[in-house]
């Protein structure tokens, strides 16, 4: 039997029209009813209308409704040896694992993505391709108010800070392409800080179980099912980078040999194609790729 994690993408994977495709299975359908209740406003709505979709606000939560809604039914032919998300993904990866019921996380996301676009105000990304990493270390080792978000692939990494200072990394780097990310503010940096300290608050109401499956976190790419050390890293992923790169090279060392992303758009399997090329890599997008 081929061992198999599934992947779940994160902000930036959107794409207007995703999800709608769903109302047609009856479980699914109750799901974004649910989701109503929860959030006070309509998924399949919002997903038909690109300019609100791609507020954070509004991101994160439809991301993982739809994410979640085609776990589920993938669910009913496999499941998955291992889990994983990038950002926040990672909620969607839990709930699969059966840390948290499904409307506990989807609560925790419309509350994350609360936060983080209160305390976007002042903060800037840039996504840096093909790059000396060694100098990109050194240089944001030597600038103030900057740090490595997301560090995705040996050829992709994005950075976070202050606009002067990601500036000044970007100016500084030999990059084939460096470009400004159109994202509200500096996820995965220390200026989440005071959004991180009030969501763990609510982080620790919530009751999370011992996984599944195992999860491999953004802060710590290890896997592990226990429910205090996965909660610990959720609380830290917020002004912690995403390690994705370290994600995808652990996979084939702990004998996973194929990879599911689950969701719109084909970044993570994208990202670990150029990681680590001898992984058989598959995308579940919508319905159709399901096959039922």
């Amino acid at each position: 039997m081929t061992k198999t994690a599934w992947v779940f993408p994160g902000q930036g994977s959107q794409s207007q029209g995703m999800g709608i495709d769903l109302l047609d299975v009856p479980s699914a359908k109750d799901k974004f009813a649910e989701a109503e209740d929860i959030l006070g406003w309509s998924v399949i709505e919002i997903c038909q209308n690109a300019e609100k979709l791609s507020h954070t606000l509004y991101t994160q939560p439809c991301l993982y409704v739809v994410e979640s809604i085609l776990a589920d039914i993938l669910r009913e032919k496999e499941q998955p040896n291992l889990v994983a998300g990038h950002s926040l993904g990672e909620y969607v990866a839990l709930y699969v694992a059966g840390v948290f019921e499904w409307s506990a996380g989807l609560r925790l996301v419309k509350r994350r993505a609360e936060l983080m676009d209160n305390a976007a105000v002042g903060g800037m990304m840039a996504a840096l391709m093909n790059f000396d990493r060694e100098q990109l270390e050194k240089v944001i080792a030597e600038t103030p108010d900057v740090v490595l978000a997301n560090d995705n692939s040996p050829a992709q990494v994005v950075i976070s800070g202050t606009p002067p200072a990601v500036e000044a990394v970007m100016s500084q780097v030999k990059a084939k392409r460096a470009k400004p990310l159109n994202v509200s503010g500096a996820f995965h940096s220390p200026l989440m800080a005071a959004a991180a300290a009030e969501f763990q608050n609510i982080l620790e109401s919530v009751k999370f179980q011992q996984a599944f499956v195992p999860v491999l976190s953004n802060v710590e790419p290890v896997p592990t099912v226990d429910a205090t050390v996965l909660k610990q890293r959720l609380i830290q992923q917020m002004t912690g980078g995403v390690r994705w790169r370290e994600t995808s090279l652990a996979l084939p060392e702990i004998g996973i040999e194929r990879v599911v992303e689950i969701g719109p758009g084909n970044v993570l399997t994208g990202l670990m194609k150029r990681t680590c090329p001898d992984l058989i890599l598959e995308n579940i997008r919508s319905l159709a790729d399901l096959a039922i």
